[in-house]
């Protein structure tokens, strides 16, 4: 034991410096302050707070429910097998396809497939970092009972054109909004408009409660196996509550347990601070929107300009709502990237890659053989082997830290 400890190498946080992080204090007194009252009162699991939360999200969003949870992994977990609970009318089975982007994060992909359906992965459009519409509709076949749609760092695609004509053939839309809370299409939100709506608060996100997520739905049906799903299948606490105990006389009603279920609730802790960010929502978006347009217009202005990089097209109909910025290096550079970003990140510009690049590539992909054949796609390929992103501050970027940026990015002529 005491040789594998000391092999370990431990690497405090607090060491890294960041001139620039990805996210600044993501968290306020304020919102601290809200967390530490709920902590005062000796109830800190699940309770009116969190009720609350979800009635003003609902309420904001204009989808008729919305169920909190303990983050958007769990938001896409209980979403997925919600779809597939026999109480619902329209399920899917074990063993029908379910298509998702080739671009894709963990908890995206693994409910799908902890749910017994096959996976179908679909490129994407590296200029959007979204599918395409109509080259994801091509792709629905008889056997396609669900889409896994993943609306990619604060814009997506014609949702609208997906979720029309997935009703017509009666397939499942969940919407992965976890990194596009408070974007719209056509002036509706983003989330909203197939069977299920998942968002995300964890810390970098739109807005945060450290760790916590929503699922939103229209139909009752659907609230109440989220209900049920959430808290260990539980009546508990339920309206049935009564009626279950009249119906089951030799069980005790504190403990009747009527469907399959997990335990995804989420704290009033997280509830009460996610409330208070959730108010700041407009401000956040706003600011990250002008430092988007802050960055990329020095980038262009700078005299050492020779299109370096390219950045995210989207719709006109789109209303963006951001949390970082993505870029993708010109392809001259795809043999630098590597040791573009090691010596960037040295010089205090955190990064991240967009998602996880082409999930196909992953060893819990090959573990579990998702990808049989070894398609390529060439789009999530192309974000992979080209892009990164940078954070986009909730406050107001200076002229310092715009000029650091800017001088930061350009060490890519000389890698």
């Amino acid at each position: 034991m005491n040789n594998i400890k000391s092999k370990l190498k431990f690497i405090d946080p607090k060491q890294i410096k960041y001139k620039y992080p990805l996210l600044e204090k993501g968290l306020s007194k304020a919102d601290l302050q809200k967390g530490i009252n709920v902590l005062k009162t000796g109830f800190i699991t699940m309770g009116n707070h969190t009720e609350m939360f979800e009635r003003e999200f609902a309420n904001r969003v204009k989808s008729k429910y919305a169920l909190m949870v303990n983050s958007g992994s769990s938001a896409n977990l209980l979403a997925t097998f919600a779809s597939c609970n026999p109480l619902r009318k329209n399920k899917f089975k074990r063993g029908d396809h379910a298509l998702i982007p080739a671009l894709c994060w963990s908890t995206s992909l693994w409910p799908l497939v902890q749910s017994g359906l096959k996976i179908k992965f679909v490129d994407i459009d590296a200029k959007t970092l979204n599918i395409n519409a109509d080259y994801l509709i091509s792709k629905i076949t008889k056997n396609t009972k669900v889409i896994m749609l993943i609306n990619v760092l604060g814009i997506s695609t014609d949702v609208k054109k997906i979720v029309n004509y997935a009703k017509k053939k009666k397939i499942i839309v969940i919407e992965d909004n976890c990194e596009a809370l408070g974007a719209k299409l056509d002036q509706k939100y983003l989330g909203t408009m197939g069977d299920f709506g998942t968002y995300s608060f964890f810390y970098s996100h739109q807005i945060t409660s450290g760790e916590g997520g929503m699922v939103v739905c229209n139909n009752k049906q659907d609230y109440e196996i989220l209900l049920a799903l959430r808290s260990h299948g539980w009546s508990r606490g339920r309206k049935i509550y009564q009626k279950n105990a009249k119906k089951y006389p030799n069980l005790d009603p504190r403990y009747i347990f009527i469907n399959s279920g997990f335990n995804l609730r989420p704290t009033d802790i997280q509830a009460a601070i996610g409330r208070n960010q959730f108010k700041r929502l407009d401000f956040f978006k706003k600011t990250r929107t002008i430092n988007k347009h802050k960055i990329i217009s020095n980038l262009i202005k700078d005299r050492r300009w020779k299109g370096q990089f390219s950045f995210v097209e989207y719709s006109k109909r789109i209303e963006p709502s951001y949390m970082v910025l993505p870029i993708l290096l010109n392809i001259k550079f795809q043999k630098k990237k590597k040791k573009f970003i090691k010596l960037i990140e040295e010089k205090g510009l955190e990064t991240r890659p967009i998602i996880s690049g082409s999930f196909v590539n992953q060893p819990s992909t090959k573990l579990y053989n998702l990808n049989p054949n070894n398609k390529k796609f060439n789009g999530a390929q192309k974000v992979q082997d080209l892009g990164f992103v940078i954070g986009l501050s909730t406050k107001k970027i200076d002229k310092k830290k715009l000029d650091f940026i800017t001088n930061v990015l350009f060490l890519i002529d000389s890698v």
